[in-house]
């Protein structure tokens, strides 16, 4: 029994391999040339095939890849095959990557700070390196995943308990700008060219994700009626929306579609590239994340990212007294819980509306004392 699904997994492995190693399905967005060690190893290989053939995201797909082909060098220098990782290894690993200098803090060392990579990317790549060993689970490789997973875990105590992740994980709320920081910001983004400044606004008013934002066409936009089409296939989460934007941006996004002529007059992608290498052809993300830290450089702001103008924008919507499952809507999550860790409503934000609040209640209850003494 036990020999005869080993053959069935060895005979699946095989054709599996024979499968990663054609262009089939959407193996072809995966770009081999960015992993090189991964793609020189056949499992490695099938299994990132196997998340692309599975419509998973281009930024997921770059995402375990990354995560996948630095696990393998740092296996390679240890001498150790991922087969026979233990999860000494892997705790060696996480070590690896939560001291590693960062080029910003190079001599910080702390899990907590900015020592190595953020606790959120630690999660990220022990996530991809334990969905690969689990692959190799299946595939009969290996008896175990020594990555592991907080589990439930039965009758151990009242409501249960779960079983110790490898790596704590820190929740922090996210960064936003100041009103003066976001200031700067605009006041730097008023010399760019109209492009960018027609996308900070977009991405603001919207609160738009990177990949949303560049994969945006014309025929997505409604400038009667101000309204953003978010294509399901441009999400995170692959659910539509369609959101709103201001009548100023309305203002620079006409002013863009005029220019834009200028580059050409298909419909296609909004926002094309003027380089006299690109031009013509779509934004990519990369593109608009370095037009964001040349904004960040020249505005002293070095916390900036594409991603805090929708932080701002879901902070600014919950400050004006929007429920959290209509931000949730607005923002594109499936869970308000996922809202929650968006937005950061400062300490001075609560004071005030403790303050209002209990004003209202002290005007009520000197109202009634009044009323009952008189």
């Amino acid at each position: 029994m036990t020999s005869g699904t080993s053959s069935g997994s060895r005979s699946s492995a095989a054709g599996s391999v024979a499968e990663a190693s054609g262009t089939h399905g959407r193996t072809g967005d995966v770009r081999w040339e960015r992993y090189p060690l991964l793609a020189q190893q056949p499992r490695a290989r099938i299994w990132l095939a196997i998340q692309a053939d599975l419509g998973l995201a281009r930024n997921t797909i770059e995402a375990y890849g990354r995560a996948l082909e630095d696990y393998l060098r740092f296996s390679t220098r240890s001498a150790v095959g991922p087969e026979t990782a233990s999860r000494a290894h892997v705790a060696a690993y996480v070590r690896d990557l939560a001291t590693r200098p960062k080029p910003r803090a190079p001599k910080v060392r702390a899990l907590s700070s900015a020592a190595g990579l953020a606790n959120a990317t630690l999660q990220q790549r022990l996530t991809a390196i334990r969905l690969y060993y689990d692959h190799l689970v299946e595939e009969g490789l290996r008896p175990d995943n020594p990555v592991g997973r907080g589990r439930y875990t039965p009758g151990k105590g009242f409501g249960g308990q779960r079983d110790r992740g490898l790596l704590p994980r820190y929740r922090k709320l996210p960064w936003i700008p100041t009103d003066a920081q976001w200031r700067a910001i605009l006041e730097v983004a008023r010399q760019e060219p109209i492009r960018n400044r027609v996308m900070l606004a977009l991405t603001y008013d919207a609160a738009l994700r990177r990949e949303e934002l560049c994969a945006l066409e014309v025929a997505d936009i409604d400038p009667a009626h101000r309204l953003l089409r978010i294509r399901a296939e441009t999400t995170k989460n692959r659910q539509e929306r369609l959101v709103p934007y201001s009548e100023a941006t309305g203002e620079l996004y006409a002013a863009y579609l005029r220019h834009r002529r200028e580059l050409s007059r298909e419909r296609g992608p909004l926002f094309l590239s003027e380089s006299r290498r690109n031009r013509g052809q779509p934004v990519s993300i990369w593109t608009w994340s370095k037009v964001v830290q040349r904004l960040a450089e020249r505005a002293d702001v070095s916390q900036f990212t594409t991603h805090a103008p929708r932080h701002l924008c879901l902070t600014d919507l919950a400050r004006t007294g929007w429920d959290i499952h209509e931000i949730a809507r607005f923002a594109g999550h499936r869970s308000p819980q996922t809202t929650l860790q968006y937005i950061h409503l400062s300490g001075r934000d609560l004071a005030t509306k403790i303050a209002r609040e209990m004003d209202s209640i002290h005007a009520w209850r000197a109202q009634v004392t009044a009323e009952m003494l008189g």
